[in-house]
Order: C-alpha cells, then sequence, then structure tokens
C-alpha cells in the first residue's frame, strides 16, 4: 500500500509540472500584456476627454457606469503605474544596472516580492475595469485622422516592447513563479516567443491606430489654443518618453553590432602577420 501510494504522489507529482509549465507561460504572456494594454486605455481616455471638450454637450456624462467610476477614480493610479514602470526602463536602459524592481538575493527579496504584488494587482484592476468600462461606452481612438511617420511608430513600438519585458522580468516573472514554482527561474525563449507574439497582434489590431491619441490630442489642444490638461500632458510625455527607451535601445543595438564587428575583424587580423599572410598552423 505504502508503496502504490508512494507511486500515485510521483505520477501526480510528474503530472502537475507538465501543466505547471505551459500555466506558467501562459499567465505570464497574459500579464505582461496588461503594459501595452495601460497604454491603450490611457489613449482611449485622452480621446474621450477631447472629444467631451468639443462637444456641444461636455456635461454628457458616460453611457457606462463602471466607466464612469474608472474615469473619476482610477486615471491617476493608472498614469502613476505606468509613468513609474517606464522611467525604471529607462533608467535600467542607460545604466544596465540599475534596476528597482528586480528580484535579488538576500533580506529585500520578500520586500521587492511584496511590491511586485501590489503594482501587479493595481494595474490589474485599472486596466480590467478601465477596458470593460470602455467597451460598454462604445470608446475607441479612432477620432483623429492623423497619423505619425512609420519611423516614429517603429521606435514607438520598440520602446513599447522594451518596456513591456522590463514590467515582465521585475514584477510578473518573480511573481508567478514564486506563486506555481517558489522560486524564481531562469528565462525561456518559449516566453519570449509567447509575448513578442501577443504584443505584436495586440499592435497590429488596436494599439498602432488608437495609441497615437495620446500625443494627437495635446497637439490638437496647442493648435486650437485651447488649455493642455494634466492628463493631456502625462499622455504627451508617457509617449516620448516610451519613444525615448526605443531610441536608447536602437543605439544600443547599433553599439553592439559594431563592437561584434569590430571583435570579429581584430580577430581575423590576429591571425596574419604583418605581411598580411595567414599563420601557418
Amino acid at each position: 500500500m505504502d508503496w502504490l501510494q508512494i507511486n500515485r504522489q510521483q505520477k501526480a507529482k510528474e503530472l502537475s509540472a507538465i501543466f505547471a509549465e505551459p500555466f506558467q507561460v501562459l499567465t505570464i504572456t497574459i500579464l505582461s500584456i496588461l503594459l501595452p494594454l495601460s497604454f491603450l486605455l490611457l489613449a482611449r481616455l485622452s480621446c474621450y476627454s477631447y472629444l467631451l471638450s468639443i462637444a456641444a454637450d461636455p456635461a454628457h456624462p458616460p453611457s457606462s457606469f463602471i466607466f464612469s467610476l474608472f474615469l473619476y477614480s482610477a486615471p491617476i493610479i493608472l498614469y502613476f503605474l505606468v509613468s513609474f514602470v517606464s522611467i525604471s526602463t529607462l533608467l535600467h536602459g542607460l545604466t544596465g544596472r540599475l534596476t528597482v524592481l528586480s528580484e535579488s538575493p538576500g533580506e529585500l527579496y520578500r520586500s521587492r516580492l511584496f511590491t511586485a504584488w501590489i503594482l501587479l494587482c493595481a494595474l490589474q484592476a485599472c486596466v480590467g475595469l478601465g477596458i470593460e468600462g470602455s467597451i460598454a461606452a462604445e470608446i475607441d481612438g479612432y477620432s483623429f485622422k492623423n497619423e505619425r511617420s512609420l519611423f516614429s511608430r517603429v521606435i514607438f513600438f520598440l520602446g513599447l516592447h522594451e518596456t513591456m519585458l522590463y514590467w515582465c522580468r521585475t514584477v510578473v516573472k518573480p511573481v508567478v513563479d514564486d506563486t506555481i514554482f517558489g522560486v524564481v527561474r531562469e528565462e525561456r525563449w518559449v516566453q519570449m516567443v509567447a509575448m513578442a507574439v501577443s504584443f505584436g497582434t495586440l499592435w497590429w489590431w488596436r494599439l498602432r491606430d488608437e495609441v497615437e491619441s495620446l500625443v494627437i490630442v495635446a497637439e490638437s489642444r496647442r493648435e486650437m489654443s485651447v488649455d493642455i490638461g494634466v492628463a493631456d500632458f502625462l499622455g504627451w510625455w508617457l509617449y516620448y518618453l516610451t519613444v525615448t527607451i526605443g531610441v536608447v535601445r536602437i543605439v544600443k543595438g547599433v553599439m553592439w553590432v559594431t563592437m561584434v564587428l569590430l571583435c570579429r575583424r581584430i580577430k581575423r587580423n590576429s591571425h596574419q602577420d604583418p605581411c598580411g599572410n595567414e599563420e601557418k598552423v
């Protein structure tokens, strides 16, 4: 009986391990997409507030109670969370060492993990409430015909992808790994592919057209000589902060390629004599 019980426990552990890996990848992917979704939600809020300001009846309330509740309570929290993650991403990209939320061995790990839990739950609540309300109120960010250049879109795409990766590595992955396995595991290529596919799909489906409202609203208000609100300024600032992150990523990529080519050239020259002839082995 003891042998049968031990055998069943081993099979149960093996079965749970088989399902734990896909569940981890799926959970990390879904929670990582929260950050791009927050940009989508902020763009919709900017577009909605702009349309209300130029409407004939600006006092008309939102048709959705959920969105009305979110509109007057949670945007400041969402702006703060997204700004905090974006600034942390930029600092990490510039220094290569400063990771405000990253896990590290020692006594501070549990406190940082607790902070990651708070950030994840807060962002999930804000995005879930806001997206559901915006859908119920039939609000989108397609109201502007102006489009940024392809170059600007590519840089913003790279910057937002870099911000999402930082969010995943410093907040989402430590929380999910600690919950499922009890320890933080190494990053796998399957997770990277899943996140890249999910982010690319979301970008092509919604983000590439709607997210530009963050910057177009502020520019439209300036052209109309209308006072720019705090939310409009924060949206404009977040857009160009993400563009800056994309520029840093491109510069670092160019520097890495240059260093690789330079090292290969030096290595090739080191195998040649001063006359240019290759050394014989």
